[in-house]
């Protein structure tokens, strides 16, 4: 029976009330067990109900991989308010935007972080008219600190009515458009995702997961629901580091994990120099960028078994290689649909393509989002029968494996970080003496990709690479988005309609 998150979460807890939490990060090590994270958010949900908050609202979490993110999320389903997840990395552009356009109530973010101090960030974002409440975790102990939230206890306000299919869960992505775009989810969609992760794994015994994803994006984001909703032993870690990650597997014996390429490389680089045994990991999910078969040979060479996968945030994770597959499948294709889901591919008019045909993509199945929080959106990437345009194009074989061959989506994945190359042509061409830009992909080993920006620049214009970068730094764009690499030239190749040929610029950029 389909159920709400906040009913997922107090089973869970009611079942699983000892299961682990490792938290990794500046601070040391902590340990936590879903009944206490569990306590802790049903009192910030309480703390929400008696502040106002309800149904229709939106509540915001600008937090790494913490407990605050995870009490957020429950005291969030308590309420009946919609959480909304946000990358720490964002500056004061894509944060006001967001903030404004999700019309957030209230949000939660670090004192300081990584060098950000968030009150400033906030101000700086400029008039954000729905917000009423900031919350600060970390050393405040005044209104506005979160633990006050967590420590309310009491009887007060039950548990908001909600039903499974209600919007509780949106998510900000880039796609294509020069403006993120909100995705929305309910509990039966990622709970959905959930089950299909279940049914895949159920050969994994006694599995423990370590996550190296921000839970500002949906993959981090799954991973802590499937602490939180299944009961599953979850490490996190606050950023990044392949030499603590080999660290953290050999010494709680994790059996599963996922990143991209640079996570996996610079993990197999860290066993090898300190020596760590990584032998208990059994399962690894390589995606969100393309994925070197050097790189998956090197894993099955250290007795890690790797897989592919294929989702986004619309559609988690739709396909997904199995351990058991012939490793030729493993290597060069994403696996075949996870349980429930469905694969079409379409040509130009919406026609079915045979095996082995290439076409644009299209899915459904129990985690497809809801739409987009800009209505106007969903009548382009939705087909009649409820199928999902995803932008993406590939084939699948006689045996219902997937290949990707090219994307029609404008975007560039840098370590699993979907980019606009809008949003970075549009800070370009700002730029004095610069005509125009555009922005494409460059393989690379670690990455995935990388950004370079083309540049066609006006007469006596002397244009550097370092002298790019920091315009866009002024302009207060995120770091990954900057370009890494420059070429200027006296005009960007166009068709007859004045389009910029992107492909001719790829081609040149490798």
């Amino acid at each position: 029976m389909t159920k709400t998150f906040g009913e997922a979460f107090a089973e869970a807890a009611a079942h699983y009330p000892d299961t682990p939490i490792c938290f990794q990060g500046e601070a040391g090590e902590r340990v936590m067990s879903l009944a206490e994270i569990h306590t802790r958010g049903c009192n910030v949900g309480r703390a929400f109900i008696e502040r106002g908050l309800g149904r229709g609202d939106v509540v915001a979490a600008m937090l790494p991989g913490w407990p605050e993110w995870l009490t957020a999320f429950i005291g969030a389903a308590y309420a009946g308010v919609t959480f909304m997840p946000v990358s720490t990395i964002y500056k004061a552009r894509e944060l006001g935007f967001i903030l404004r356009q999700s019309r957030s109530r209230l949000i939660v973010t670090p004192g300081s972080f990584r060098g950000v101090d968030y009150g400033d960030l906030l101000q700086s974002c400029g008039e954000l008219p729905e917000l009423r409440h900031h919350f600060l975790v970390g050393g405040e102990d005044g209104p506005q600190a979160w633990a006050r939230l967590e420590n309310e206890e009491g009887a007060g306000a039950p548990p908001a009515v909600t039903q499974p299919d209600d919007v509780a869960f949106m998510v900000f992505t880039s796609g294509t458009t020069s403006a993120p775009k909100g995705v929305l989810h309910s509990a039966e969609t990622l709970l959905g995702e959930i089950e299909a992760q279940r049914i895949a794994r159920a050969d994994i015994q006694n599995e423990v997961i370590l996550c190296p994803w921000p839970p500002g994006h949906v993959a981090g984001a799954l991973q802590m629901l499937r602490f939180l909703a299944g009961g599953t032993p979850l490490i996190l870690m606050e950023k990044w580091d392949a030499t603590e990650a080999a660290r953290l597997i050999e010494t709680h014996q994790v059996t599963s994990s996922s990143g991209t390429p640079f996570h996996m490389s610079g993990l197999l680089e860290a066993a090898v120099v300190e020596n760590r045994d990584l032998s208990s990991l059994r399962s690894y999910v390589l995606g969100a960028a393309p994925v070197p078969a050097s790189l998956v040979q090197k894993c099955e060479d250290h007795g890690i078994v790797v897989v592919h996968a294929y989702g986004s945030s619309e559609h988690p994770t739709v396909t997904m290689a199995s351990n058991d597959d012939p490793l030729d499948k493993r290597l060069k294709t994403e696996g075949r649909a996870m349980s429930g889901n469905e694969i079409r591919i379409v040509g130009e008019t919406g026609e079915d393509m045979v095996a082995g045909e290439a076409g644009e993509i299209v899915t459904r199945g129990p985690e497809l989002f809801l739409g987009y929080l800009d209505k106007t959106l969903n009548d382009e990437i939705f087909l009649p029968g409820g199928w999902y345009c995803t932008g993406d194009v590939g084939r699948l074989d006689e045996e219902g494996y997937l290949h990707i061959t090219d994307r029609k989506k404008d975007i560039i994945i840098r370590g699993g970080e979907n980019i606009s190359s809008r949003d970075v042509e549009d800070v370009a061409r700002v730029m004095r003496g610069v005509v125009d830009a555009a922005a494409v992909a460059v393989p690379d080993e670690r990455l995935g990709e990388r950004i370079k920006l083309f540049v066609e620049a006006g007469p006596g214009i002397d244009l550097s690479l370092e002298t790019l970068r920091e315009h866009y730094r002024s302009h207060g764009v995120a770091s990954q988005k900057i370009p890494e690499f420059l070429e200027v030239i006296e005009a960007l190749p166009r068709n007859d309609n004045g389009k910029v040929l992107k492909t001719e610029l790829r081609r040149a950029g490798r």
